[in-house]
């Protein structure tokens, strides 16, 4: 497929509707109950706008960014998304692979459908991204069979406590595993592309997906009648959960899910690297603001030395900059790069980090400024209160 017709990465969600299934569609780009979070993600960014300067020379201006002991081409990455693998072919490696060439990170989901290790020796700097298992045992046996995989950087989602009200899945006919039916067999064969290409050449290939990396051992396949996948309790989960694998994992520990600054002081304090202000993507509780909102009292609470990322709504390089300018040392993107590598594989993924490279890019150009150590709080202008911010 042509990448030219790809401007930006709405492009990407436009092409992957027609080419998807609808209930594996609706899975990624839905939030919770009636999606308010998920609108109010986009909704905040609008409510910034910027103040440029002009004649400065900024023809060797850099967007490279320092994190956790790293170097990265850009300010963003890539956030994890859940079974990529179904909606693109080998869809966490062709994310993984496409960040590593372009230099910046990217985060494997633990609702994954490919092994980790797999993963990890193909693109040695991703990221992994773990549900913390219902019970003790369970949780240091995950983490010892990542420490073994040899990932560098481990990321704990907290935010998934119960399980959120997906209405939207249920009237998509989608669920986890997915049950054969005569829906989901008109929507495989009406969409033959992706039925072909991706579903039925993963199975020929390398066999029924399994939930491969929620625990230290093989989960449930992704198409079963009767199995139901095991999520575990995790209601009763706490701090000292979190402090147990601070002990037990030796390499950068980040948190994410993080949305109130009482909690943010406690992960710094638990020994954690990092941490990313997140309301995973509107999809937990609906009603929840956006990350944006929060961010500054989040960075404030925890200082300027704590590394503080930022996901949820960012389709733009303006949003990248103004999650930077209110403190963010760095952003995650997931929806649109799980649409282009459903839509253009491998080479989509790299094109769409391009595209939004170009943007951040171009932006610092507009706003005269040479770097993105330059983006601070006072290139913006809160559109709602229309007061300028103290200096």
């Amino acid at each position: 497929m042509s990448q030219r017709k790809f401007l930006s990465l709405r492009d990407f969600e436009t092409s992957a509707r027609r080419h998807l299934p609808r209930p594996l569609f609706e899975y990624i780009a839905g939030g919770a109950e009636d999606s308010a979070s998920l609108h109010e993600n986009r909704a905040a960014f609008s409510e910034f706008g910027f103040v440029t300067r002009v004649l400065r020379n900024v023809s060797g201006r850099s967007q490279a960014v320092d994190l956790l002991g790293r170097r990265y081409a850009s300010p963003f990455g890539i956030a994890p998304m859940g079974i990529s693998a179904l909606s693109a072919y080998r869809g966490d490696l062709v994310q993984a692979r496409a960040a590593a060439a372009e230099g910046v990170p990217m985060i494997m989901s633990g609702s994954s459908l490919i092994p980790l290790e797999e993963v990890i020796a193909a693109a040695p700097e991703t990221w992994f991204q773990a549900y913390l298992p219902g019970e003790t045992a369970k949780i240091e046996a995950l983490v010892d069979r990542v420490d073994r995989a040899g990932v560098k950087t481990l990321v704990l989602t907290v935010d998934t406590a119960v399980l959120a009200n997906r209405e939207n899945n249920i009237r998509a006919g989608f669920s986890t595993p997915l049950r054969p039916s005569l829906r989901l067999a008109w929507e495989g064969l009406t969409h033959p592309r992706w039925m072909i290409g991706t579903l039925l050449r993963t199975i020929a290939l390398h066999g029924m997906p399994h939930f491969e990396n929620s625990y230290a051992t093989r989960g449930a396949p992704i198409l079963s009648s009767r199995v139901a996948r095991d999520f575990g309790a995790k209601d009763h989960l706490d701090w000292e959960h979190l402090a147990l694998i601070r002990r037990k994992w030796k390499r950068t520990l980040v948190v994410k899910g993080i949305m109130n600054h009482e909690d943010a002081r406690k992960v710094r304090d638990t020994g954690a690297d990092g941490l990313i202000v997140s309301n995973h993507g509107g999809r937990q509780l609906d009603g929840t603001v956006s990350p944006l909102r929060v961010l500054p009292e989040v960075v404030q609470a925890v200082g300027a030395d704590f590394p503080v990322m930022m996901d949820s709504g960012i389709r733009r390089g303006t949003d990248v900059l103004k999650a930077l300018a209110l403190g963010a040392k760095f952003v995650f993107v997931g929806r649109p790069f799980n649409y282009a590598a459903a839509v253009a594989g491998e080479g989509g993924v790299r094109h769409a980090i391009r595209i939004l490279a170009d943007e951040v890019q171009r932006d610092l150009g507009l706003l005269g400024l040479m770097s993105i150590s330059e983006v601070q709080r006072a290139e913006l202008r809160d559109l709602a209160c229309r007061n300028p911010p103290r200096r």
